[in-house]
């Protein structure tokens, strides 16, 4: 076989398993129905949310960003179902509207296990309350009212903000799908949010469901930013790296070209070492810096209970300050050297890595 067409079949192979792996270990964009009232899983809210309109209670879907509530002229009722416990922190603009004569209601607060068995049925003037979940909330707290617990701490408890109040709760699944069989559940929950003529939404924003307007004010409206979100476009940019790669080394004078053996497909650890070899070979930390930065401020910002759209770098500092009280200044060199988007040395790269991994941990506890 000829050097050349040597060489062909060698990018092609090369392709077809970037593409394979692609498809197979790429991150996928679809929504997660995890507590919401689209899901039709057991932890979904579906059945709940069919149960709210046969009682005649007045409920919609809310597809839109926190910040767009304060146009609304009626006192709302906002309601969060997490999909992972999240922290019972409130930012300011949160707390803010709360004193202007609003209600939220999270569910899916993280607190400490207790010894509490893991189902126990809690009663209410609504009924009987099945909650699978050992964590409890222990008041210290003259502010915090018990609504639902025991002699171990608090499931769900509320604190009062000016003319309003935010409840919280120790589980995501207080009325989900799976309990159906238990009527005190829907009961319990639909009295939660019935506050007297306030207006009942259901935040589907969290779990990616948006607004037609919403998705053209954030770029999503164009097929540039569809593929940006999907497999295809990791591909692409796998190729042209690639491609980079292959025309730098025909112009480089090696010698006698060496065969080379088949890698072991291991999933998407073998995705992973494949795609940061590409990039070592061309120098890309500049890439890494670029991608990596926005993943961890999305994690970083979803922790700190932000949503997932990017925020200005400043604005996310002043948050992380106040939530957590920790010194911000790592944060801040965090950031700068991901808005520098310019190539930086191997041993830096790690630091910044390690660094990163530390705020995560921080935010884990």
């Amino acid at each position: 076989m000829k050097g050349s067409n040597r060489r062909l079949w060698l990018v092609g192979l090369v392709l077809g398993v970037i593409l394979i792996l692609t498809l197979i270990a790429a991150p996928s964009s679809s929504k997660n129905n995890s507590g919401s009232t689209y899901g039709r899983a057991p932890d979904g809210y579906g059945a709940w949310y069919a149960f709210m309109q046969e009682q005649g209670i007045t409920i919609q879907r809310w597809q839109k960003p926190f910040p767009d509530l304060t146009a609304e002229k009626r006192p709302v009722t906002l309601l969060q179902v997490r999909n992972y416990l999240g922290f019972p922190y409130l930012s300011s603009k949160q707390e803010q509207w709360l004193k202007t004569g609003n209600n939220l209601v999270i569910l899916g607060v993280r607190q400490g296990v207790s010894n509490a068995k893991f189902s126990t049925i809690q009663q209410s003037d609504w009924g009987d309350v099945k909650i699978d979940t050992r964590r409890r909330r222990k008041i210290d707290s003259s502010e915090e009212k018990v609504k639902l617990g025991d002699r171990f701490g608090a499931v769900v408890w509320q604190k009062k903000y000016g003319k309003g109040k935010v409840i919280f709760a120790t589980t995501p699944h207080l009325a989900a799908n799976a309990y159906q069989d238990y009527p005190g559940n829907f009961k319990y929950l639909a009295n939660l949010v019935n506050h007297q003529n306030n207006l009942i939404l259901v935040d589907e924003y969290i779990h990616g469901y948006k607004d037609q307007d919403v998705r053209q004010r954030e770029g999503q409206g164009n097929l540039f930013s569809y593929l940006s979100q999907t497999p295809l476009f990791s591909m692409l940019i796998q190729i042209c790296v690639l491609l980079l790669v292959l025309a730098w080394a025909r112009n480089q004078r090696l010698g006698k070209s060496a065969n080379l053996s088949t890698p072991v497909v291991d999933n998407s650890a073998a995705y992973i070492q494949a795609l940061a070899g590409v990039l070592q070979k061309a120098e890309s930390s500049d890439f890494v810096v670029e991608m990596v930065g926005k993943e961890e401020q999305r994690r970083l910002q979803t922790a700190l209970g932000l949503g997932k759209i990017p925020l200005e770098h400043h604005t996310l500092v002043q948050e992380w300050k106040q939530q957590t009280g920790r010194d911000s200044t790592e944060l801040e060199e965090l950031l700068k050297i991901q808005a520098q988007k310019s190539r930086i040395g191997e041993k830096q790269l790690i630091d910044w890595l390690i660094k990163w991994r530390s705020l995560r941990q921080i935010m884990s506890k």
